[in-house]
């Protein structure tokens, strides 16, 4: 009976919220629904025409996710700085940077000032990803926290977890007005959060407000539930302080069956091909099938697609499986997912590298959506830019 009261309790205050919105004038009311969104499928073609005067340059930079997101927000990119020669090269073959600096970040924060562009020193926004893999829930984490790490393409090793405070040199370096900067769920998770709070304080010691927000990509118009920390520091001179922006995002779910390409490939015989047409609706992994039908616990990582749901966030190995087809999910739903542009010039049409090159950038409309509330709430109104 308790229970009973309680759930009637809910509904009638549910109930009442409801009526309150009903309430509202139409066009007030419209504020609180879903916005709809079609823009994650989109080529080079329209990136605007007319520019908005704020430059970027971008560190971190991968196959250019975040460069794409500032050029569709109407931003002018100027540059980039990226160690890996694989996913630089195809920076420069899709974005055609101004200044393009091909090495570890360490390495571009020794250049003397002097050497450098001097527009590098009247930047809008110093964007930066650095990699993040060491504060992945998925990874070993703390085990992995100050060992060097190289990546599969072969670059110099590297360690990981300071990462962010030799961005914050480089943010020392250039004195930007406003720094954004993306790392992955993990990083305020648990023990990691330390990090957080050394990177407030980082940040703070050299002239800047932060503030930092976890991002959904489902709810941003992005068909992938990718969630991701932002911080936006401000120089103080601007005024701002980041605290008191709103960065939450309503938009409307974009389900998988939205996006879902004529499927092509075929799974090859064998175990999990074997699982995958024992599916049932509801399994959410092939980790379902295995406990039912072999009584084991395995498989969790291969995960199943439905129609009517957001895809999952894009792994960077093949181990999405669709309900429909009951096969791996294609190159070109990977694509649709992470909203890369459809004429993505890619430097390999295997899966596998699509897929990796996508796992390791930031989703351009997920970016755009950022810029675009930066714009409206303010920010660059210094240069007269609302």
């Amino acid at each position: 009976m308790i229970c009973d009261s309680i759930n009637l309790k809910g509904s009638k205050i549910m109930e009442e919220i409801l009526n309150m919105f009903d309430l509202l004038p139409e066009e007030e009311a419209a504020r609180f629904n879903p916005i709809k969104s079609t823009d994650w499928k989109w080529t080079f073609a329209d990136y605007p025409k007319e520019k908005n005067g704020l430059k970027v340059f971008s560190c971190f930079a991968c196959g250019g996710g975040s460069t794409m997101g500032y050029k569709l927000a109407g931003c002018d990119v100027i540059g980039c700085c990226e160690i890996d020669p694989k996913m630089n090269g195809m920076y420069v073959n899709n974005h055609h940077p101004k200044h393009n600096f091909l090495m570890d970040i360490r390495d571009f924060n020794a250049i003397p000032n002097e050497e450098l562009p001097e527009e590098l020193f009247d930047l809008d926004v110093l964007d930066g990803s650095p990699h993040c893999t060491t504060f992945s829930m998925a990874g070993d984490r703390e085990d992995n926290w100050g060992k060097k790490k190289k990546f599969r393409e072969g670059q110099k090793e590297q360690t990981l977890d300071d990462l962010s405070f030799i961005f914050i040199e480089t943010v020392n370096k250039l004195k930007p007005r406003v720094v954004v900067i993306e790392n992955v769920e993990g990083l305020i998770l648990g023990e990691a959060f330390t990090y957080v709070q050394k990177i407030y304080k980082k940040l703070d010691s050299i002239g800047y407000k932060a503030h930092h927000w976890l991002l959904k990509g489902e709810l941003m118009g992005v068909p992938q539930t990718r969630h991701r920390v932002f911080f936006v520091a401000i120089r103080n001179d601007i005024g701002i302080d980041p605290a008191n922006l709103n960065m939450s995002f309503n938009y409307e779910p974009v389900t998988f069956g939205q996006i879902k390409t004529e499927p092509k490939r075929t799974m090859a015989r064998g175990k999990i091909k074997s699982m995958a047409e024992k599916i049932k609706y509801g399994d959410t992994a092939l980790a379902d099938v295995a406990k039912r039908e072999y009584g084991i616990n395995s498989f969790f990582n291969y995960t199943i697609l439905y129609d009517d749901k957001v895809c999952n966030t894009i792994p960077s190995k093949n181990n999405l499986i669709r309900y429909d087809t009951r096969e791996y999910i294609e190159a070109r739903d990977v694509i649709n997912a992470q909203t890369f542009p459809q004429d993505y010039v890619f430097d390999s049409d295997a899966f596998a590298n699509i897929s990796y090159i996508c796992e390791m950038s930031v989703p351009p409309v997920m970016m755009k959506r950022i810029v675009q509330r930066l714009i409206s709430e303010g920010v660059f109104s210094y240069k007269g830019v609302n």
